[in-house]
């Protein structure tokens, strides 16, 4: 049979679109997990670590092709070593979600938060691939950990709000990413302690913490006072501070604004646009609250065009606040 005869039979058409697919997401499966190898690994290492996991990867398809010839040979056809391997590669799949969940749960993020909005990074290279930070950030809607998860090059441990572990959609979706949750002293003072110590431990490992400041979504559009929890966290281990501001979250539905609406895609118009900006490391000795609650209101300002043609300078606000890190 040549190749336009194959091609003449719609039968045809639909195990090329099987083969394709299956390629397709092989590849969807197996780059990101090269990419989180060699992310992941040290640099003295990583040499190692992959020709490993090339050694490995030879001996399961040897595995897998003496699997095939057994099951052949005990009558099971074509369809039934797929379902074999599909099912298989589930089973390794729920595995490797159990061993590194905020993997996934970013690519997620990322699809969801690019689906509905264009983002407009600005000195995105400043949250650093290596070394503890703390993230310090404007808190202004519901979302606003979602959008810096999907946005940064490495996991993100967050200091959220107990209340929103009690949401099982919400609270599954933070405890996966192993979210530190946080109380204010006169609720739970041992939970604010210990959220302060975890966020030590995490430093201390040389990974990164965001908080949101002002411990609280804001109502107005402006920025909260900024609490003194950093201060805190400072006397656990000390860090760089990374401030960051989101900018076009106001006014959307998720943020508290009295007249919030749906990103323009759901309306069938252009995307809605974001800006988060990453400024310059501060050194611990100078973030305090004071200093960073200035750099806030800076940085969450943001030019518009007045009916003249001339930039003025924004309100303000643009931004704020959750229920996530009420760092009392």
């Amino acid at each position: 049979m040549g190749v336009g005869e194959f091609l003449q039979m719609g039968v045809h058409w639909s195990i090329l679109a099987d083969l394709f697919l299956l390629a397709m997401f092989g590849g969807f499966y197996s780059v990101p997990l090269y990419a989180l190898i060699q992310s992941r690994s040290q640099p003295t290492h990583r040499a190692r670590i992959i020709t490993a996991n090339n050694i490995l990867n030879s001996f399961f398809m040897i595995v897998s092709a003496l699997m095939a010839v057994g099951l052949t040979s005990a009558g099971v056809g074509i369809p039934g070593l797929f379902l074999t391997t599909a099912l298989l590669n589930i089973v390794v799949a729920a595995y490797i979600y159990s061993l590194v969940p905020e993997f996934l749960l970013r690519f997620f993020a990322w699809i969801l938060v690019h689906t509905f909005y264009w983002i407009r990074l600005v000195n995105a290279e400043r949250i650093s691939e290596h070394g503890e930070a703390v993230l310090v950030c404007n808190h202004v809607s519901f979302v606003d950990a979602i959008v810096i998860m999907s946005e940064s090059p490495r996991p993100i441990r967050f200091v959220m709000d107990y209340r929103i572990f009690r949401s099982p959609p919400v609270g599954w979706l933070f405890r996966h990413v192993k979210a530190i949750p946080i109380a204010p002293a006169h609720e739970d003072a041992k939970l604010l302690e210990k959220a302060y110590d975890a966020c030590g431990r995490v430093l201390a490992d040389g990974d990164l913490v965001c908080i949101f400041p002002e411990g609280k979504l804001t109502r107005t559009g402006d920025i909260n006072p900024f609490r003194h929890g950093i201060t805190e966290i400072f006397r656990r281990h000390s860090a760089p501070v990374v401030p960051i501001a989101l900018r076009g979250l106001w006014g959307s539905v998720f943020s508290r604004h009295d007249d919030n609406r749906w990103p323009r895609l759901v309306q069938r118009e252009v995307m809605s646009r974001l800006t988060l900006a990453v400024g310059e490391p501060i050194d611990p000795a100078d973030a305090t609250p004071e200093h960073l609650a200035r750099g806030g209101h800076d940085a969450t300002r943001r030019p518009q065009i007045s009916s003249g043609g001339q930039v003025q300078e924004g309100p303000r606000g643009a931004q704020g606040g959750s229920k996530c890190a009420r760092l009392a």
